[in-house]
Formats: structure tokens, C-alpha cells, sequence
């Protein structure tokens, strides 16, 4: 594989992150190889010294390239990963959320043998609105008021709205750069926008032609007609999924009442 562009796995870990989820993904890393040449970034948000040194206890038997993001503010993961983007302007970019690790060997191969020049690729996907998901709450009137109801209504599209999820995904990190250039998140509606707004990440790249698709564990590609047959995500039993993250597992343990319930709101 000398032959391979070396990318990097960028991985967020929060002050919101819990211990067990840096210490599961470094165990799911070791346990299930990317298998392809890449460089692992371990970044560090809104941790002060101490919380840090706590956590090079247990990154130490890894290799890997520490980055503490500087940003005082909470600007959620989009904002860090810009700042990664900076660094690695002509580098594929792996990004990957505290909670989510892989579940599969030679993951990264897989993703990397789809992916090319103007390529957006996705462990995981949705057609959740959640603008339709709140239009049908019976409660719509206590739970929100107007404002968000037009806030919604002005930025979200109704079911289906495909996207690929945010719990990772790979861009070269300016692709990912011209995308996030002059956002601003505040809050996490912000976030909410960016991820599945009518201006998020996959509405973007659509408009500019790129390729968008979900790769599951059996190396197939699946493109925005196709997310849910790929089975890793809230359909059947997500048996060919990379990655697990807590959204997945809350349906894996979910009844099979709530699994149908899930499943319809996530693919209809």
C-alpha cells in the first residue's frame, strides 16, 4: 500500500464526551484496523490541562498527532473540524465524532476505495426532517413556538430530507473549507443546519456535483435514492454497518415497537 495517499482520521473529543467513549474508540481502532496508510489526529475541545493529562493516559499507547483546539467557545464539532481543515487543506479527512467507533475490520479501505476528487462519503444516513419530525408531534403547541415553527420551516426540508450524518465522514479538508467558510455556530440549531439544513453539507455538495454516498461493511456503495438498503442505520437489524455511535445503539437495544417507530421516522 506504499502507493496509498495517507489521510487523516481526525477524531473530536469534548468536554460534553465521557472517558468511556475516547477509551472505546481507541480500543475499536486497535481491535478493528482501518486498513489503509493514514495518520490518527486526537483533538482536544474545551478541556483544561488537567482533564487533558488524564486522557494522555490512556491515548499514550497509541500513536497519533495531538491537537488541541484553541477556540474558547463552543462552535460544536463543524468548528473544530474547520480548524483541522486548515491544517490539512489537501488531505482527505476522516472526521469523527467522541461516541462513534468502528465495528468493522479494514473500515477506512473500504470508504477509500470510493472515494475520489469532489467525493462526500457517509458511515450513515437519514431522511429524517426535523421540521415534518416536529409538524406531527400531537404537543407541536406546548413544545415550540411560532418562531421556531417558521425558524424550522425556513431552513429544513420536509420528510424525506436526505443527508448524510454527521457522526463522521471524509472531504478533503478544503472541500470541507469551502463549505464551512463564513458559518457561525452559536447554538445547536446552528449545528442542526449544517448537518441537514436546506444549506447543510449534503445539499451543498449536491449543488456542486459531488458524490454522495453511504459505504457499509460489505464494501458496496449507496447513493441519496439508495442510504436506507445500505443497513447501517435504524433499518433491519443495521447488520452492515461501520461505525457504532450511541444513535445507532439506542436502536439496537430499542424494543422491536420501537425499533418500527424509529425506523419510520428515520425512512418513512
Amino acid at each position: 500500500m506504499s502507493n496509498e495517499k495517507k489521510i487523516i482520521i481526525a477524531y473530536l473529543y469534548t468536554k460534553f464526551d465521557i472517558i468511556e467513549s475516547l477509551q472505546n474508540f481507541i480500543n475499536f481502532y486497535l481491535k478493528n484496523p482501518p486498513g489503509y496508510n493514514h495518520d490518527l489526529l486526537i483533538c482536544y475541545k474545551l478541556l483544561d490541562d488537567k482533564e487533558i493529562n488524564i486522557l494522555r493516559k490512556i491515548t499514550k499507547k497509541i500513536k497519533h498527532i495531538e491537537f488541541i483546539d484553541p477556540n474558547a467557545l463552543n462552535d460544536y464539532d463543524f468548528g473544530s473540524y474547520k480548524r483541522i481543515a486548515e491544517i490539512y487543506p489537501n488531505t482527505p479527512i476522516f472526521f469523527n465524532l467522541g461516541h462513534a467507533y468502528p465495528i468493522s475490520k479494514m473500515w477506512l479501505m473500504k470508504i477509500m476505495s470510493h472515494f475520489n476528487e469532489k467525493t462526500l462519503i457517509g458511515t450513515s444516513a437519514s431522511y429524517e426532517s426535523i421540521f415534518s419530525s416536529v409538524k406531527i408531534k400531537k404537543k407541536f403547541k406546548i413544545l415550540f413556538n411560532l418562531r421556531n415553527y417558521f425558524f424550522l420551516k425556513k431552513n429544513f426540508k420536509e420528510f424525506p430530507n436526505a443527508h448524510i450524518r454527521s457522526i463522521n465522514f471524509l472531504l478533503y479538508g478544503k472541500d470541507y473549507l469551502s463549505f464551512i467558510t463564513g458559518k457561525s455556530f452559536f447554538n445547536k440549531k446552528d449545528a442542526w443546519m449544517s448537518e441537514s439544513g436546506f444549506n447543510g453539507m449534503t445539499n451543498f455538495f449536491k449543488n456542486k456535483n459531488f458524490k454522495i454516498l453511504v459505504i457499509n461493511s460489505d464494501n458496496q456503495a449507496f447513493s441519496l435514492d439508495k442510504f436506507k438498503l445500505s443497513e447501517t442505520y435504524c433499518f433491519k437489524d443495521q447488520s452492515k454497518k461501520l461505525f457504532s455511535d450511541k444513535h445507532s445503539r439506542k436502536y439496537d437495544t430499542a424494543s422491536d415497537e420501537n425499533k418500527l417507530k424509529i425506523s419510520k421516522n428515520v425512512w418513512g
